[in-house]
């Protein structure tokens, strides 16, 4: 078509069929043949066409907006910040607000009234709020799944955060390192449970024993490095530390400073090289118990093995490579840079917004899911050059 506004009546005369088919057809109402509704969409998406979202508001007595929950804890991660950018824009281009809601929430149908549909970020199945969330009789996205026992959601958009972990325990690996150890986030988010599940069923494929520190959600540096202390006098011959929660990374690296370990070089090999990027393909990521405990007590890979007894110890004073399963300013920034997993948060949140508006203007089914992909940026803590 011309540069002009794409009409219903443009798809009708297209399709072959009235405008009030169309419009049945577009919405998912109607006595509309399957074969009829499949090709009028078809049109409309060849054709460009996007509903008018001031008609359709009055139509449906909507009210223009859309809901944004994060966890509590988001005020002060980069990453939800930058998500909540994201999702604002990609709901500004259907013509939908964006409303920030309390970390506490509502009732389901006080929110029901005020927004259109709602994006719950993170959901916790320990969050009180997300249950009325998700039954608040509104279309939801979720990013992640949700895990807890309430009904799901509409939608949702996911990472594999298996074989983003796998990614990173491979690349410490290549590096050298055979005493990996990670600070896991406590909870029961699909991500956090997606870490410490990876962390052994990764170890138990590989024959290494990976050291799990459980550290709060959205541990602070100060919070990681006590743990990296704790870890490290504990069993100083971990060689690698790979932190979980966004922003925590520079604690990592005040710890091993403390200690004297030279970040960047791992105890058991000085290897180096550069490691490019690598988008998100899957992994082992099998479910299962951690290769060790969560309170870090070390258990044998066995003798021989990489982690077993023949490389059980090791000086205080031997490297370390040090990285995080999220990127952002801390770790881009830090001295030295720290190797980490780009999760494109901006771009994360423009996703789940982007499945919302099609779920609400009939473009994607309900129960869609959608993945969205990641990066591993690698960097001098691993030995990369940076």
């Amino acid at each position: 078509m011309t540069s002009r506004t794409v009409t219903l009546l443009d798809v009708a005369r297209a399709a072959g069929v009235s405008k009030s088919t169309v419009s049945d057809a577009l919405q998912g109402s109607g006595r509309v043949a399957e074969a009829t509704r499949d090709r009028v969409r078809a049109v409309a998406e060849e054709l460009g066409y996007r509903p008018n979202s001031a008609a359709r508001r009055l139509r449906r007595a909507s009210t223009g907006a859309v809901g944004l929950h994060l966890p509590a804890t988001a005020t002060r991660l980069d990453y939800y910040m930058n998500l909540a950018f994201g999702a604002v824009e990609r709901a500004q281009e259907d013509g939908l607000d964006m409303v920030l809601l309390a970390p506490s929430g509502a009732a389901g149908g006080r929110i029901a009234s005020r927004v259109d549909g709602l994006l719950v970020i993170d959901p916790e199945p320990g969050d009180s709020a997300v249950p009325g969330l998700l039954d608040a009789g509104v279309p939801v996205v979720t990013g992640e799944r949700y895990l807890g026992p309430a009904t799901g959601p509409s939608g949702a958009v996911v990472c594999d955060n298996a074989a983003s972990l796998t990614a990173l325990l491979d690349h410490v690996t290549e590096r050298g390192a055979r005493r990996p150890a990670l600070l896991a986030p406590s909870g029961s988010s699909a991500w956090a449970t997606a870490l410490r599940a990876t962390a052994g069923s990764w170890g138990r494929a590989h024959g290494v024993a990976v050291t799990l520190r459980t550290v709060p959600f959205a541990a602070t540096p100060a919070e990681a490095e006590a743990a990296t202390r704790a870890l490290l006098a504990a069993d100083p011959a971990v060689d690698a530390v790979i932190c979980a929660p966004d922003g925590s990374a520079p604690g990592v690296l005040r710890a091993a400073t403390a200690l004297g370990r030279k970040v960047g070089a791992s105890g058991a090999s000085s290897a180096c090289g550069t490691t490019s990027a690598s988008e998100a393909s899957g992994g082992n990521g099998r479910n299962g118990e951690g290769a060790r405990s969560e309170s870090g007590r070390s258990e044998s890979a066995g003798p021989g093995r990489p982690g077993g007894a023949a490389a059980a110890v090791g000086p205080m004073s031997a490297g370390l490579l040090v990285a995080s399963c999220v990127d952002g300013t801390a770790t881009r920034g830090a001295e030295p840079p720290v190797t980490a997993v780009d999760l494109r948060p901006a771009a994360y949140g423009r996703a789940c917004a982007e499945l919302l508006c099609d779920i609400l203007a009939d473009r994607a089914a309900p129960d869609t899911v959608r993945r969205h992909s990641w990066s591993l940026e690698t960097r001098a803590s691993t030995g990369s050059p940076g």
